[in-house]
């Protein structure tokens, strides 16, 4: 009856490739520890706000609450940024590398270069120079 395969009625779901790739784990976890210690932070404002409105007696320990959450919360924020950068110490970043990096990098390889064929020079005419004598002896 209602078939999702009729000729021209376009699938419900059509599936996209992810534009970024998934976080790691422990990443994920603290920002998701993170977004729920803030949406209670932001409750808990809330809160103090309407009993310091009603003028409550809860209005007083609800702002204690509400600052003593705000640092938790700063702190779960912090968490995350650490563990990110943690995690892309141990597990590495995938970047490409500076155009300083690259520079000195060709320099490197242009020494290198210019040493081995300095003492393949010096091996060549080593060897030249011993086979000259030889042969002017006999």
């Amino acid at each position: 009856m209602g078939d999702a395969s009729a000729p021209g009625r376009p699938p419900l779901w059509v599936e996209e490739p992810a534009t970024r790739r998934r976080m790691p784990d422990p990443v994920r976890t603290a920002a998701v520890r993170a977004v729920l210690v803030m949406s209670l932070t932001i409750i808990l404002a809330m809160v103090a706000f309407l009993t310091a409105l009603a003028g409550s007696w809860l209005s007083f320990p609800m702002v204690l609450s509400g600052v003593a959450s705000t640092v938790v919360a700063t702190w779960a924020v912090l968490d995350v940024w650490v563990t990110r950068q943690v995690w892309n110490q141990r597990n590495g970043v995938v970047s490409e590398p500076s155009s300083s990096a690259r520079q000195l990098r060709r320099e490197r390889r242009r020494a290198r270069r210019e040493a081995r064929a300095a003492q393949r020079d010096a091996a060549r005419i080593g060897r030249r120079g011993g086979a000259d004598r030889r042969l002017s002896r006999a």
